[in-house]
């Protein structure tokens, strides 16, 4: 690979200089949507969803563990995905594998769970052999609604916000595609590298090691051997809202 410009430290201290001029205008820019978020209108949910969990079945009221805020992620933990019954999808994963210690979003009166598709033993045996502590539940589809048909997270990951004002609940926000990045600090780690997330996609210089979105990506048991794989499938030409990338 082609090397950069070699400067002295103070030449580097300048060129970092300017940089933070942009990390900070784009962390005004963050915090100036994330104020657009907070006034947002609100939408209600009327349909009765039913999950089942560790302690049996429950709402999505019950979901809230009593706190005034609810984050859902949908996973693929799903019969049928790439890796299963082993591992669930690769990408929720890999997500799952960053989600720390929920105490600290606890205590702004906010609850964070997964919801899947799987039964509960699959997704309890899985979580053992992965070392998760999420709370994770299962998505029962009823006669007149499907939680993740409804939310827009049927086919593809995405995560939900929601509050409740006793016991009505509304929808505030949604987030999917690369939304979702918020929740892998591998990426904003790579991101502050020399050498990026080393993916297609980045404009990078000439030389810099790339390979192919997703691809590279594995089940955290499952480096160093792994093979790259499309474990997300192919988009579908008919569906021009298909996010996944083509080969």
């Amino acid at each position: 690979m082609q090397m950069p410009d070699i400067v002295s430290a103070a030449e580097w201290e300048a060129a970092r200089n300017q940089m933070l001029v942009k990390e900070k205008e784009l962390t005004r820019a963050r915090d100036a949507l994330a104020a657009q978020r907070r006034r947002m209108p609100w939408t209600p949910v009327d349909k009765n969803y039913v999950f089942d969990g560790p302690d049996g079945t429950c709402s999505l009221l019950d979901l809230f563990g009593g706190r005034r805020q609810l984050i859902v992620y949908r996973a693929f933990l799903d019969p049928g995905v790439h890796g299963w019954p082993d591992h669930g999808c690769v990408g929720c994963s890999l997500m799952a594998d960053h989600i720390g210690n929920l105490a600290h979003l606890n205590a702004r009166d906010t609850t964070f769970v997964y919801a899947s598709r799987g039964v509960q033993a699959d997704i309890t045996r899985i979580k053992a052999r992965m070392g998760w502590d999420i709370p994770w539940y299962t998505m029962v589809p009823g006669q007149d609604s499907a939680f993740d048909v409804d939310f827009g997270v049927d086919q593809w990951h995405g995560t939900n916000a929601f509050i409740r004002d006793g016991d009505q609940i509304f929808r505030t926000y949604f987030i999917d595609s690369r939304g979702d990045e918020i929740f892998v600090n591998t990426w904003h780690f790579l991101d502050m590298t020399a050498l990026g997330r080393q993916e297609t996609w980045e404009d990078s210089p000439p030389g810099y090691p790339q390979s192919k979105p997703y691809e590279w990506w594995a089940w955290h048991d499952n480096y160093p051997g792994h093979t790259p794989s499309r474990w997300f499938g192919d988009p579908n030409p008919d569906d021009p809202s298909d996010p996944r990338p083509p080969r």
